[in-house]
């Protein structure tokens, strides 16, 4: 039990704020515009394993963040002007967010006729390669 003297000299309790987890660089924007300082590779973490691209992103609005190519191959290299979007890899640390593809410098998976959207291929290029048979 508080004393009376612990209970009049009391503050109020604080409210822990919850820190968002990705949003902080995109400002509760779905997406940013930003330009690519460095593409490289790295491992993902310990079940795993492949060699996945990454790209340092400067954003526009003034944040640097790490974000990551999805798909098979790209053209991006720096100063390649990228459109970023959350959502965070699992096995990458810090890796947060990622490249949209088929917007500004990042090119389209061209090979792409399943989940389009992702990659940024519109239809009548996925059904481009395909024959009448």
């Amino acid at each position: 039990m508080p004393t009376i003297n612990q209970l009049l000299t009391q503050k109020n309790r604080r409210k822990i704020m919850k820190k968002p987890k990705t949003n902080y660089a995109l400002k509760s924007n779905p997406f940013q515009k930003g330009i690519c300082m460095k593409v490289y590779t790295t491992k993902p973490k310990k079940p795993n394993s492949a060699i996945r691209k990454i790209a340092k992103v400067k954003l526009f609005n003034g944040y640097e963040i790490i974000a990551y190519i999805p798909g098979e191959g790209h053209n991006l290299q720096e100063h390649s002007v990228v459109l970023i979007k959350g959502g965070r890899t699992p096995d990458l640390p810090g890796v947060k967010y990622k490249v949209l593809r088929g917007h500004f410098d990042a090119s389209p998976v061209h090979a792409r006729r399943n989940k389009r959207s992702l990659y940024g291929v519109k239809k009548n290029i996925a059904n481009k390669g395909k024959s009448k048979a």
